[in-house]
C-alpha cells in the first residue's frame, strides 16, 4: 500500500527529533528482497519510459546545442552509495566557465552549508532555465540508473565528497542515490541542506517499495507545479 502525505510528515518529524545522531546508528532493516525489487522497478520503469524519453532527450540536446556555446552534456563526479564517487550526467544548463564565476557571485548565495543557489542565476542559459524548472536537465540520468550508479528514488548525489559531510550526514549514504526523493517532493531547491539530509535519513530508515512508489507518484505534481525549482 502507498505511503501518504501524513505518513511522510511523521517520518520527517521523527527524524528531525532524533538528529543529529552517530552515522549508521539504529538503521531499520529493509524488507527481505527489497534491494532486488527496487532494482527490478528501476529497470522496468526506465525501459518503459525510453520510447517516450528518447525523442524528448533528442529535442533537449538540440536546444542546448543550438542556443549556447559548449557541450550538450554536463558530466560531474558525484558522491553516491557509501561515499563512492561516480560520473553523473545531465544536460548543460549554464554557460561555459560557470564554475569560474562562482567566487564573484558568492555574496548572492541564498543557501547555507555547502549548497550554492541563486534565484535568477546569471550563469544559467535561457534554455537551461526551462530545463531546470521542468527537471528535464536531469533526464539523462536514466543512463546512470540503468548502469546501477543511481536509482529512481533515493538521496540526491552531492557534487562534494563525503569528507565534506558532518558525521551525522553520512547516514544518507546508506541508500543508492536517486533521481527523486523526499526532499524533491517537499520543496526541492527551497529546502536547506541540513533539512534535506534529515529527509534523506528519514527515507533511509523507512525505505520500502511502497514508499518508493509513493515518492514517484508525488514527484509528478512537484515537477508540474515547479515547486522550489531554480
Amino acid at each position: 500500500m502507498g505511503v501518504g502525505t501524513e505518513q511522510l510528515s511523521q517520518m520527517w518529524a521523527s527524524t528531525t527529533d532524533s538528529l543529529p545522531i552517530r552515522s549508521g546508528a539504529n538503521l531499520r532493516h529493509t524488507t527481505r528482497g527489497y534491494p532486488y525489487k527496487k532494482r527490478a522497478l528501476d529497470l522496468v520503469l526506465c525501459t518503459l519510459a525510453l520510447p517516450v524519453a528518447l525523442p524528448i532527450l533528442a529535442a533537449c540536446a538540440l536546444a542546448v546545442k543550438l542556443t549556447s556555446r559548449g557541450p550538450v552534456f554536463f558530466i560531474q563526479e558525484r558522491t553516491g552509495w557509501r561515499g563512492r564517487r561516480f560520473r553523473m550526467i545531465k544536460f548543460r544548463t549554464m554557460v561555459v566557465g560557470a564554475a569560474d564565476m562562482k567566487a564573484e557571485l558568492a555574496d548572492r548565495n541564498q543557501m547555507g552549508g555547502p549548497d550554492f543557489k541563486i534565484t535568477n542565476d546569471p550563469r544559467v542559459t535561457w534554455v537551461g532555465t526551462f530545463l531546470r524548472k521542468t527537471s528535464l536537465d536531469e533526464a539523462p540520468q536514466l543512463w546512470n540508473i540503468l548502469k546501477g550508479d543511481m536509482s529512481l528514488v533515493g538521496p540526491r548525489p552531492t557534487s562534494f565528497s563525503s569528507d565534506t559531510y558532518a558525521l551525522w550526514h553520512t547516514e544518507r549514504l546508506e541508500a543508492l542515490p536517486g533521481l527523486t526523493g523526499l526532499w524533491q517532493v517537499r520543496g526541492r531547491g527551497l529546502v536547506a541542506f541540513d533539512d534535506r539530509v534529515r529527509l534523506d535519513i528519514a527515507y533511509v530508515r523507512n525505505r520500502s517499495l511502497a514508499l518508493d512508489i509513493s515518492i514517484l507518484v508525488s514527484t509528478i505534481p512537484a515537477v508540474l507545479f515547479q515547486r522550489g525549482a531554480y
